[in-house]
């Protein structure tokens, strides 16, 4: 199985945007310099790679793979990193996140590839 290099490009676009809320929250409220300018960083680099992936991927399905993924990532990162807890509902959520990301993907003839 080949993965479409925009999806690729995409996948980064994810990880700098969790890069940047994490370091956002580490940030204290921008009165920590190091993640402030972290946090400014990520998102101009995630936003960029956001908008290479569009060039061939639909906005719609982009932007729910991006939030999706995201959205689950910086949770785990919470827990993790944070030691941030997530109680069953919360859990049961995310799980629906996935499946309607995993849904699009697999599922949906326009997603682009």
């Amino acid at each position: 199985m080949t993965v479409h290099p925009s999806y690729l490009i995409l996948g980064l676009a994810i990880a700098l945007e969790v890069v940047g809320t994490t370091a956002l929250k580490a940030s204290d409220g921008f009165t920590r310099l190091v993640p402030s300018l972290i946090t400014g960083v990520a998102y101009a680099a995630s936003f960029y790679a956001l908008s290479l992936a569009l060039k061939t991927i639909p906005v719609g399905v982009a932007y729910a793979i991006w939030s999706g993924v995201g959205i689950v990532l910086i949770s785990v990162v919470g827990c993790v990193v944070f030691r941030q807890r997530l109680d069953a509902p919360a859990m049961v959520g995310l799980g629906l996140i996935i499946a309607g990301v995993l849904v699009v993907n697999l599922f949906s003839k326009s997603t682009g590839h």
